[in-house]
């Protein structure tokens, strides 16, 4: 063999872990999370040195995008040039930075999420305040390493002459990490620096003073201040952005409202898109028509209202219910010694000024060496002027330049770096005059040098050094606040009636979680029937309910989805309907249980839950109503093992009759449960045997007369409500079929007879059977029942489904 193979034998695991370690490090490092000093990532660092290095800066004309894109790609950061291009597009947007970093001629997008023209179309170069992050970048003020290919350098950090991280704010997701730090207004983060600089133990509470919070480029109202000072304490807060608008009057009673600032990073389309299907959909009254009217003079959404309608109502709803407000959270993670770091606002501000010391002292030094070569050659050219006759002669009477520099030295003690700028020297230099201005340059050399090392030797020097320069570039580049910050965050109230139209409509719950309103119209039409359904699927609701009305959908995972009448997707009466999973994520193997009709969420009322382990549990039916309408949440917290078998309004005084598939009953009175929370177990309501499993429960009122009972053998029975006896909860209870050795009978259903029901048997086998319960003959506990289906031929019962008498 003419070369030599490696074979390692590693676990998958330990590679994996390995390498997936080394791109994570990457990832955090390298891409994503920008450093505390400078606020830049690195694809945004090098695409501003690339044009720096190239000259591209704001004093000189623009060049073509793609030539940066090509620089950046070619020379430092070695990824598609679609990354690098996105990367330098966003740093020229308006609505995403505070400070532009970039000037871009052309399509650069725009706030509807519009992509920029392609890199061949538009130009750009350095802005102003750019140019300020890479000031005196070329003073050995920041460490240079090479590029991927060791032919380049490039700076690992910028010299950053104001505090970028915080005026532009950042975003980015790498692995375990994520950033979120909005932007501040430039002249609020210096004051900050400054108040910092001058009082190195200030507290939160006393930055506040000069820097209340973010800055928006889009304005927008912030509300919470509360959240912005946990922030800046901790690194994690959250607070409320909200969209400026006004109501404009108009003739005939009518009105509009003006839309002028929306939330920072939200899509403007999508959000007056979302708008106005609230108003398609009829899920809000009261909009005749939404435009968007934004031009270049500014942002202007028109929401015009129909006559009497009132406005603020209106915009509370749209407010709650699109992005014209939002959550802003924070998460201050900025890379610190080369580790990712939750940053408080002190942490970040000394970040930068450590930073600023740093690149000061470099520069100074970097000044003091340059000033002292120069002083040792105006040294060397006084003294030569000074011997001009000499010099001369000893010039001429050398063979070449090296010669002439040899003998200026050997002869009058000249260094080889004086003598070469005398050999270089022209000779219209060689004037009386030029002596004059070598001893004004000697004297301003000595005068820097002399500063220069008295900002070294003295810490308070170097901070003066840096407020001066702090407040020239705030005296420069400030601009007035646009975000208007509101101490409290203000709770939306919503009246219904006022937004909803108040409308009869048709509602319908499948068991397979099919859900539509229809109107009364388009059900009339149909005569109630032909409605479409999947192969044994049932409803469990079909009432006709107001769209001020609600529902709550409970699934097997214990989990409930609320959902407002009016909310509902309007389909015909004869299609299918909606299915769950399209309106809120339901998890897979999860089903639709049970579903509650609610007129309103009484405070005297409450919800009863039941698992097929036997658990029992009441909450107040107020805890279910919530604000969002487009996810689960937790009704009742069952195990793996386990699942809700259904759920019911109670008003507390009532009994509950639970059935186990064994066929042992338990009644015990609701008052033995104590009211908790929805995010609850519940307690045991059936001392369950360890085959058995809960299978049906009932609320027993006064009302109640008969029970009526379903085994998968193909017998029903009824029975009278007295054969059932209260007992005390948590007990096996009592056997209401006889118990057989051989294919002993296991309970399906059971259900309470009302007089206005009947029931419909399905069959494993797609067999239906209807059964009216008082035609059956009354038995008692112990017998079998009687027989409605051949269990051979027809298969077993499964499900036994509720009907009104008169959708037979």
């Amino acid at each position: 063999m003419t070369q030599s193979e490696t074979f390692q034998d590693l676990p998958l695991e330990e590679v994996i872990g390995d390498r997936f370690g080394r791109y994570s490090k990457y990832i955090i490092q390298d891409r994503a999370i920008p450093d505390a000093r400078d606020g830049l990532k690195p694809v945004q660092r090098r695409i501003l040195y690339a044009m720096f290095h190239e000259g591209n800066t704001h004093e000189k004309a623009f060049r073509k995008s793609a030539k940066t894109v090509g620089n950046v790609i070619g020379n430092y950061h070695p990824h598609g040039d679609t990354s690098v291009y996105d990367a330098m597009v966003r740093m020229s947007q308006s609505w995403k930075l505070r400070h532009e970093m970039i000037d871009m001629q052309g399509n650069n997008g725009s706030v509807d999420g519009d992509s920029a023209a392609a890199m061949r179309y538009t130009e750009a170069r350095l802005s102003a305040i750019a140019s300020e992050m890479l000031r005196d970048i070329r003073k050995e003020t920041v460490d240079f390493a090479f590029n991927f290919d060791d032919t380049e350098l490039e700076p690992t950090v910028l010299p950053g002459r104001f505090p970028n991280l915080l005026v532009n704010g950042s975003t980015g997701i790498s692995a375990g990490y994520a950033t979120d730090i909005p932007p501040h207004a430039l002249h609020e983060v210096i004051d900050a620096v400054l108040m910092r600089l001058k009082k190195p133990n200030v507290t939160v509470d006393e930055l506040m003073t000069v820097i209340p919070g973010p800055d928006f480029p889009t304005g927008a109202i912030i509300q919470g201040t509360d959240g912005i000072r946990t922030a800046y304490q901790t690194g994690k807060g959250r607070f409320i952005i909200r969209a400026l608008w006004e109501i404009e009057q108009l003739k005939a009673g009518k009105s509009q409202i003006v839309i002028t600032e929306i939330p920072y990073d939200v899509n403007k389309a999508n959000l007056v898109k979302k708008m106005d299907e609230l108003r398609h959909d009829r899920r809000l009254d009261g909009i005749a028509e939404i435009r968007d009217e934004s031009d270049r003079t500014g942002m202007r959404i028109v929401v015009e209202l129909k006559k009497e309608i009132d406005g603020t109502a209106i915009m509370q709803y749209l407010l709650k219910h699109t992005d014209l407000q939002i959550t802003y959270n924070f998460n201050m993670i900025a890379i610190a010694g080369r580790r990712p770091m939750l940053m408080s606002l002190p942490m970040l501000l000394d970040a930068y000024i450590d930073h600023q010391k740093d690149v000061i002292t470099r520069r100074s030094n970097f000044d003091i060496r340059k000033a002292k070569e120069r002083l040792h050659i105006v040294d060397g050219l006084m003294k030569a002027l000074s011997i001009l006759d000499e010099v001369i002669k000893t010039i001429r009477a050398s063979k070449d330049k090296k010669d002439a520099k040899l003998n200026l030295v050997n002869a009058y003690d000249f260094t080889e770096v004086q003598a070469e700028a005398i050999v270089s020297l022209q000779l219209y230099r060689l004037t009386n005059t030029d002596i004059t201005e070598l001893k004004r340059e000697e004297q301003e050399l000595r005068d820097l040098i002399k500063e220069l090392e008295a900002i070294l030797a003295s810490e308070a020097k170097l901070i003066s050094v840096l407020v001066k320069e702090l407040k020239g570039i705030r005296k420069q580049f400030s601009e007035p606040r646009r975000s208007v910050i509101e101490e409290k965050i203000e709770e939306l109230k919503v009246d219904l009636d006022i937004l909803i139209p108040s409308e009869e409509v048709m509602v319908s719950v499948t068991k397979g979680g099919y859900v539509k309103r229809t109107s009364m119209r388009s059900y009339s039409a149909s005569g109630g029937k032909g409605q479409e359904m999947k192969e044994y699927d049932y409803n469990l609701i079909e009432s006709p309910m107001n769209t001020q009305h609600h529902l709550l959908l409970f699934t097997s995972f214990g989990n409930y989805i609320y959902q407002p009448v009016h909310e509902l997707p309007e389909i015909r009466w004869r299609d299918l309907g909606q299915h769950l999973s399209s309106i809120c994520g339901l998890e897979p193997g999860e089903e639709l249980v049970d579903a509650i009709a609610l007129e309103k969420f009484d405070e005297n009322s409450s919800i009863l839950t039941a698992s097929s382990n036997g658990n029992v549990k009441i909450s107040k039916l107020t805890d279910f109503q919530v604000q969002r309408f487009n996810r689960t949440f937790k009704a009742m917290n069952v195990k793996k093992d386990d699942r809700l078998v259904g759920a019911r309004v109670i008003t507390g005084k009532e009994d509950v009759l639970l059935v186990s598939k064994q066929a042992y009953s338990l009644r015990f009175a609701l008052s033995e449960l104590a009211i908790t929370g929805i995010r609850t177990g519940g307690v045991k309501g059936i001392n369950l045997k360890a085959e058995d499993e809960l299978v049906a429960f009932e609320v027993i009122t006064e009302q109640a007369r008969n029970v009526f009972v379903a085994t998968q053998r193909g017998t029903i029975k009824r029975m009278n409500i007295s054969e059932f006896e209260t007992s005390s909860r948590a007990l096996r209870g009592v056997t209401i079929i006889k118990e057989l050795k051989s294919n002993p009978y296991r309970v399906v259903d059971m259900k309470l007879v009302k007089d206005e029901e009947e029931f419909v048997i399905h069959t494993s086998k797609g067999l239906k059977i209807e059964v009216e319960p008082m035609s059956i003959k009354n038995s008692n506990r112990q017998s079998t029942g009687s027989s409605v289906v051949d269990e051979a031929k027809d298969g077993q019962i499964v499900q036994v489904v509720t009907v009104k008498k008169d959708r037979k």
